[in-house]
């Protein structure tokens, strides 16, 4: 939906005294009035300064994959949208709604190679693995830019290229969590979702403009989303045709973009982040579904509706479309960079 620029305008000075609020609380964190604890691991933070999605879970998947097979490894997310509160850390039991979507993904993708555990208090999650596991030397921390309660040796600030934080202001005018220059705490900034082929030029007009609220001498990665092979909820590759778009994410644009310009869409259905399916949705979805038409989702949404599709008896006609981060001719750079400043730390 196109936003009005009157409304935003109007919102303006509800978004000065957000903003003033949210600089306090970095006053506080940044002259130690409010303490910032260091735990045993290291830490490397994935976050952004918006609200909604900018690419984290895929970040974090990266990530994962650098480290978590030469370093013993625990990812750490608050676990969104759980039916659960405090520590838990995910084992054979777990599902979406004890840990969360995100964490869930994560689970199933890594375990046992890497440790997925939720808590909403990072400080707390953190010592609870320590003491489960004190081999564990690296911690990844999901969406936590702002939670500054825990110390953290790598900060990686994430900005969509379709939405950079240095053109927004902070809700409710716009989507800014705070204001733009908390990106001064950030280490490293990558620009996710950016197009396969983005002009050099562009880059550089882009650095430019990151680097005016950043400490000097800051990185800026592009990356792009990359979709994978469709996948059938029953695990093997699937050639589409017609698909009917499934998606409760953040943004779903990219996704349902990305659908049509490769398969025949018969329709979409948008559901809210983080979204609990239930029984009857799923009833919905294959309402009337052709025999050539998949229900296609993300893997977000995938790991939630699963188990009611097998209930339902019904997976066979759903499809999910892995993605993942690609840094392009940049992964060298990125690599090298993530891994010096992590490389004499552990």
């Amino acid at each position: 939906m196109k936003e009005l620029p009157w409304i935003k305008n109007a919102l303006l000075p509800l978004s000065w005294v957000y903003g003033a609020i949210t600089d306090i609380r970095n006053f506080l964190f940044d002259n130690g009035i409010m303490h910032s604890e260091k735990v045993p691991q290291k830490v490397i933070v994935v976050g952004n300064l918006t609200v909604g999605g900018t690419g984290k879970t895929p970040v974090i998947e990266y990530l994962t994959r650098i480290f978590a097979k030469q370093t013993p490894t625990a990812i750490l997310s608050r676990g969104y949208g759980r039916r659960t509160t405090g520590f838990i850390e995910a084992d054979s039991s777990a599902t979406a709604a004890t840990i969360g979507d995100e964490p869930f993904q994560f689970y199933s993708k890594f375990s046992p190679e890497a440790i997925v555990a939720v808590c909403e208090k990072r400080v707390e999650g953190a010592m609870q693995i320590h003491r489960r596991y004190p081999g564990i030397r690296l911690l990844l921390l999901d969406d936590a830019f702002q939670h500054r309660a825990i110390r953290r040796d790598i900060n990686i600030l994430l900005s969509d290229y379709n939405r950079p934080f240095y053109e927004d202001h902070p809700f409710p005018a716009g989507r800014l969590r705070e204001r733009r220059r908390g990106a001064l705490r950030s280490d490293a900034v990558i620009v996710t979702k950016c197009p396969a082929e983005l002009p050099a030029d562009e880059k550089q007009n882009i650095t430019e403009s990151i680097s005016r609220y950043t400490r000097a001498g800051i990185p800026v990665f592009f990356a792009t989303t990359r979709y994978d092979v469709p996948r059938s909820y029953e695990g093997a590759p699937v050639a589409l045709k017609n698909v009917k778009m499934a998606a409760g994410i953040a943004n779903p644009l990219p996704f349902a973009a990305y659908l049509t310009t490769r398969f025949g869409v018969t329709d979409q259905q948008v559901f809210p982040d983080h979204y609990n399916y239930t029984p009857s949705d799923v009833e919905d979805l294959i309402k009337n579904l052709k025999n050539d038409t998949f229900v296609v989702t993300t893997e977000k949404d995938m790991v939630k509706l699963k188990p009611l599709v097998v209930a339902k008896g019904c997976a066979a006609r759903f499809a999910y479309v892995p993605v993942s981060v690609d840094f392009g001719d940049e992964e060298q750079a990125f690599v090298q960079w993530v891994t010096s400043r992590t490389g004499d730390r552990f």
